[in-house]
Parts: C-alpha cells; sequence; structure tokens
C-alpha cells in the first residue's frame, strides 16, 4: 500500500473532491476542482471545504514519515473568495521533532494567487502505519 492508497480511505475528503497528487515525508501536494457544492449561500466557496482540502494535505505531509499523526492545533486565514476554478493546497513541514510535528499549508488558485494560509501541529504517535 502506499500513502496515496491509504489517504484514498479519507471518506469525507474524496465526498469532498480532494484528490491528493503528492506526499512525501513533510511535503504534500492536493487539489480540489470547486463545484456547486462547495459554495455557500452567498456564491463562494464555503471555509469548511476549504480547511477539509488543507487538512488533508497536511495529514498526508506529516503522515509520510510513516508513523500515525494526529492534529492537536490548527488555524486558517482566508485572503479572498473563490467561486469557480481550481483550488490547489501545498503543505510544507515548518518543524519536526519526535513528538511535534509543525506544517504550513498554503492554498492557491490557478492563477497562483493566495486564498488560504493553513497551520497546524500534529502529535506523532508511535503506531506504524501500512504504507511504512
Amino acid at each position: 500500500m502506499t500513502i496515496k492508497e491509504f489517504f484514498k480511505n479519507d471518506r469525507y475528503a474524496a465526498l469532498s473532491g480532494v484528490e491528493l497528487l503528492e506526499a512525501a515525508p513533510g511535503a504534500a501536494k492536493a487539489r480540489m476542482e470547486v463545484r456547486d457544492m462547495h459554495l455557500n449561500a452567498g456564491n463562494v466557496v464555503q471555509g469548511g471545504a476549504i480547511f477539509t482540502l488543507a487538512d488533508l494535505t497536511f495529514g498526508a505531509a506529516v503522515n509520510a514519515y510513516g508513523n500515525w499523526a494526529v492534529s492537536v492545533e490548527t488555524s486558517i486565514r482566508y485572503f479572498q473568495g473563490v467561486s469557480t476554478g481550481t483550488l490547489f493546497a501545498e503543505a510544507r513541514a515548518v518543524h519536526v521533532h519526535r513528538k511535534l510535528a509543525t506544517f504550513e499549508v498554503t492554498v492557491t488558485n490557478e492563477k497562483e494567487e493566495l486564498i488560504a494560509l493553513f497551520t497546524a501541529t500534529a502529535y506523532r504517535k508511535k503506531n506504524v502505519l501500512p504504507f511504512a
């Protein structure tokens, strides 16, 4: 099993239309085509949809080290709304330690404009994942 196969089992992200493009220890990329189901009452992508894209990308990057890691803190800042197109998320490790790892995820549109910035810290467990 690969990490991409493992994360196909993330049913909520899959239902939301998030596609994991690549993942390696400390880095990952994903995308989500904006669909009508992502729009809120103001006809812009709902913050929860953007959060889901960023969270899956973070999860893939931190878990790619091979041990189960769970989020203990997250925050997201939204910079502009979007109603159409494709959103891309790119995660990178800021600091990785034996027990805690902090990551930053940028969410951009197809014009590479910054839509949101997501930061998260994960607790790294001892459980070994099936692709490790």
